[in-house]
């Protein structure tokens, strides 16, 4: 019996209580099971009691037996028992507690899947990177924990769309063209422009696959340049996010929001709203009457297009695809946009609050030793995602990147991250999984084929057999919690102490026979509770993209 399915007998029990006339309430609130701390209070205990003796106009502990009761006649529960002021205590039978092993097999992949987030169809826009350049330090962050939201999202039941914006229009693709074209005649990159090695190699590239390019005319010229670049330069990006394993479903262009006649369409739906107004030959958008600081300008006295024309075009586009949850990831300098696009999604009639939600990442610093580095050699003075995957490798950059919340700034030390002990928490979540595979390799080499023989979940009773299931049990809970509050790191944080579980268990629950030892019932069912484990793991480390060893 999992935590959720506890708290749907207990919701059961409450409207049974209330339909019987025993209990008066108004509505059955959300039921919230927790794993006591100490085992000698249960296997899991709820407040519900005290959550309605109020309004139910009875003593939390009276309420609280009621409950007990009926909780302990229910199947799979050993006991209930009132404890403090008002909380339920519950016991498991062993049984119930231990059929949990075989419901995480038979779920395979789904396991930890659910329905918290279903009927919801989001937007999860990341990384959103000019493409006149690497993909940065600053973004690499984005790349896993966008990721991962995505995954822990599309997990809890909505249906998800990963989205790269990119900004592909404006005074930064002349420069990059123009920085281009100077290196590629020899010429000094302009103070403003682009600058670092890649630049030159993009300049070698262009003039090798069309050497006649040089004598094209000038604005021609800046022209071929700036687009055989842009095109270059976003291919690089695109592979390096493939070798990352962050893969996008859209790539969505600012340039064709305006070529494609959408600007005007997000333009023309503000102004029905109301919200749209003209001052100083300028045309406004009245944010402020939705906690902006100031209204923004959409279309320049000069009739030209502001890019937060581009944002509100962009935002009301995506409404017109179908995504009623549109989740923005923004570096830590983007802090502005927050009110600026929730105002947009309330100009243009929505709920500011449920169709629109804007994440800042905080910065990303690396260091070795104490120090702080700068990998990159072909990117000036900014550290590349392709550094660090070479540096690190994907797994490592992945978990680490995930593992902590991203309104806090983080520094990353290098030798920590590949460290291969059990102070590195990729390698001990990763030791973890392929320790349970090597378990059932050798099960498979000893002949025991234990998907065919007759399990009996009675038997995982041992002390540290049910800290381990209790821990399994909790992994819908993680998941569906990560995906509510975009928290991924949850998950890593959980796959650490499920790991902790695992190890304690099999550093004194025997999983194989030893010598010439008879394979047993109870070999069996801790085979299958090895198995659970191992599902779990390699469950949870894929919704954080990372790889699931089966050796190390």
């Amino acid at each position: 019996m999992t935590a959720d399915e506890l708290a749907a007998a207990v919701t059961r029990i409450v409207s049974e209580l209330a339909a019987e006339g025993l209990l008066v309430i108004e509505a059955v609130p959300e039921v919230r099971i927790d794993r006591p701390k100490s085992r000698e209070h249960g296997d899991y205990a709820t407040n519900v009691a005290l959550a309605l003796a109020k309004s139910a106009g009875m003593p939390p502990r009276d309420l609280a037996a009621m409950l007990a009761e009926r909780l302990a006649q229910t199947s799979g529960i050993a006991s209930a028992e009132v404890a403090g002021p008002g909380f339920v205590n519950v016991r498991l039978e062993s049984a119930a507690q231990g059929e949990l092993a075989r419901t995480v097999v038979v779920s395979g992949d789904l396991w930890g899947h659910g329905t918290a987030l279903a009927g919801r169809v989001a937007n999860v826009e990341f990384i959103s990177a000019n493409p006149t350049g690497p993909i940065h330090l600053g973004h690499t962050r984005w790349a896993a924990v966008g990721d991962a939201i995505a995954r822990v999202l599309a997990a809890a039941g909505a249906v998800v769309s990963k989205e790269f914006y990119i900004n592909d229009r404006g005074a930064q693709m002349d420069k990059f063209g123009e920085s281009v074209m100077a290196l590629a005649h020899g010429r000094p990159v302009p103070e403003d422009g682009y600058h670092g090695g890649y630049v030159l190699d993009l300049a070698a590239e262009i003039v090798d696959a069309n050497p006649g390019i040089t004598s094209l005319p000038e604005e021609e010229q800046l022209a071929a340049f700036r687009e055989a670049a842009y095109a270059r330069q976003l291919d690089q990006q695109r592979m390096v996010l493939d070798l990352f394993r962050t893969h996008f479903d859209v790539w969505a262009s600012e340039r064709a929001l305006h070529e494609s006649g959408a600007v005007e369409r997000g333009l023309a739906r503000l102004r029905e709203q109301g919200h749209v107004y003209e001052l100083e030959g300028a045309v406004w958008l009245r944010t402020t009457d939705f906690g902006d600081d100031k209204d923004r300008v959409l279309v320049r006295s000069d009739g030209s297009y502001t890019y937060f024309a581009s944002d509100t075009a962009y935002y009301v586009d995506k409404r017109a695809r179908g995504f009623d949850l549109n989740i923005y990831l923004l570096g830590a300098d983007h802090h502005g946009y927050v009110n600026r696009l929730r105002a947009v999604a309330a100009c243009a009639g929505d709920d500011m609050d449920d169709n629109v939600e804007v994440l800042i990442g905080q910065l990303v610093k690396i260091t070795r030793e104490g120090e702080e580095v700068k990998l990159s050699k072909r990117a000036g003075t900014i550290v590349t995602l392709d550094d660090l995957v070479q540096e690190v490798g994907v797994d490592a950059a992945r978990y680490t990147l995930s593992r902590y919340p991203v309104d806090s700034p983080l520094t990353l030390d290098l030798a920590e991250m590949i460290k291969a002990t059990n102070d590195n928490p990729v390698f001990y979540v990763q030791y973890a999984h392929a320790r349970i595979a090597s378990v059932l390799r050798n099960a498979a080499e000893l002949g025991i084929d234990w998907r065919a023989l007759e399990f009996d979940p009675s038997l995982l009773d041992h002390e540290r057999e049910n800290n381990l299931l209790g821990m399994l049990g909790e992994f819908p809970r993680v998941v569906a919690s990560a995906a509510e509050l975009r928290e991924p790191h949850r998950v890593a944080r959980y796959l650490e102490d499920l790991a902790t579980a695992y190890h304690r268990f099999y550093d004194v629950c025997w999983v194989l026979p030893r010598g010439d030892e008879e394979l047993a019932p109870l070999h069996v069912a801790r085979l299958w509770l090895c198995a659970a484990s191992r599902q779990t793991i390699a469950n949870g480390l894929d919704l954080l993209g990372v790889s699931a060893p089966e050796r190390m």
